[in-house]
């Protein structure tokens, strides 16, 4: 039996993944949603010191917590931080990280480390830039409004109620937790990877093979055997827009199915 921890991206607690864990249940997974240290139900534990560690230690006590020799890390949008750094410390634990819909974490970045880097629009570095500065009490970044979750992300295929059901109970983000470098032992060099992208947040495969046609030596990692990507299409959120593609994909990942892009 597959056993996935999903892991949920800024602003966001466990409860995003109920669905999207019944599925995994009804198709004879285990789920385990984690919430991290200042979202959802436990907004109230975060402080100034609340960081990148801090999240990567959340996961780790979830992983150690869980009865399964192995797990599937599944992580959405730049829970992909935390995810990597969990498994970095635990890759024994870790079977493999399915990134949905998210940024790919590197040693040495944070997030708008990586956002600075490799983001091409200026506006949108602007903006990522701007709500740090703007951070309330100098370390938590206000959850989006409604019409800032429509601007940011694509919300297509979300239904009404599930879009309000977001808004409602978004969460402050410790500045932290962006702003941490990621630090890794290269423990996970060898660690199998699936990569999801929703095409109607205007990402696919092509992007991978544009990135490895780049010339860029830090992406060759893309191109290894035990990397392998999928295409949803829908929005930046699948678990609420397409619950039960989204648990059909996991399935597959943890198998070992999925395209490859060659070198």
């Amino acid at each position: 039996m597959t056993t996935y921890v999903l892991v949920p991206g800024g602003h966001m607690g466990g409860w995003l993944w109920q669905d999207l864990g019944d599925r995994l249940r009804e198709r004879g997974a285990e789920a385990y949603a984690a919430t991290l240290t200042g979202n959802g139900d436990r907004r109230h534990l975060a402080g100034p010191g609340t960081n990148l560690e801090t999240h990567i230690e959340d996961l780790v006590q979830l992983i150690d917590h869980v009865d399964a020799p192995e797990v599937v890390l599944v992580a959405h949008c730049h829970g992909s931080f935390p995810a990597l750094g969990a498994a970095d410390r635990r890759p024994e634990r870790v079977s493999r990280i399915v990134y949905v819909s998210a940024p790919l974490p590197m040693d040495g970045f944070s997030v708008h480390g990586l956002v600075d880097e490799f983001e091409p629009d200026p506006a949108v570095r602007d903006g990522w830039r701007q709500r740090a500065e703007q951070a309330e009490d100098g370390w938590r970044i206000l959850p989006p409004s409604p019409d800032d979750v429509q601007a940011r992300n694509s919300v297509a295929g979300v239904p009404a109620d599930a879009l309000a059901r977001l808004v409602r109970l978004a969460s402050p983000q410790p500045l932290g937790t962006l702003t941490q470098p990621l630090r890794l032992s290269g423990a996970t060099a060898g660690l199998p990877t699936s990569g999801v992208f929703c095409t109607g947040t205007g990402t696919s495969i092509a992007t991978v093979e544009s990135l490895v046609r780049s010339g860029d030596p830090r992406f060759r990692v893309l191109t290894e055997p035990r990397v392998t990507f999928f295409e949803l299409d829908t929005g930046h959120w699948p678990m609420l827009s397409a619950p039960d593609a989204l648990a059909e994909v996991l399935l597959r990942a943890a198998a070992g199915e999925g395209q490859r892009v060659p070198a």
